[in-house]
C-alpha cells in the first residue's frame, strides 16, 4: 500500500482515511474515530491471494490507548486505578 497525501481538505471532508491497495487497485475507506483508525479495520484489506493486511509495530512505538470507563491510569503521577481503587489496595 501506498499512503499519499491528499489535496486539501474541502467542505465535505469526513472522518475516515482513504486507502488505495496498489497490489489489487481496490480502495477502502477506513473510518477516523477520536483520531484514529481500528486496526482491526485493515483486516479489509485482502492481498490477491486472500490473505488479510494486518498492522505491525515493533515495541509498541505506534500503539494508542483506549477510552475506559472502569480504569484509571495517569503514568507520569504513577496512578492506576481499577473501578476507582487504587491498585496497591487491589494488589
Amino acid at each position: 500500500m501506498q499512503f499519499a497525501p491528499a489535496a486539501a481538505a474541502t467542505s465535505t471532508s469526513k472522518d475516515s482515511l482513504s486507502v488505495v491497495d496498489n497490489r489489487t487497485g481496490e480502495k477502502y475507506e477506513l473510518p477516523i474515530k477520536d483520531g484514529a483508525i481500528n486496526a482491526t479495520d485493515l483486516g479489509k484489506i485482502k492481498s490477491p491471494s486472500g490473505a488479510v493486511t494486518r498492522s505491525y509495530d515493533p515495541a509498541y512505538m505506534n500503539t494508542v490507548n483506549c477510552i475506559s470507563k472502569i480504569s484509571f491510569i495517569n503514568g507520569e503521577k504513577g496512578i492506576l486505578e481499577y473501578r476507582g481503587y487504587p491498585i496497591e489496595q487491589l494488589a
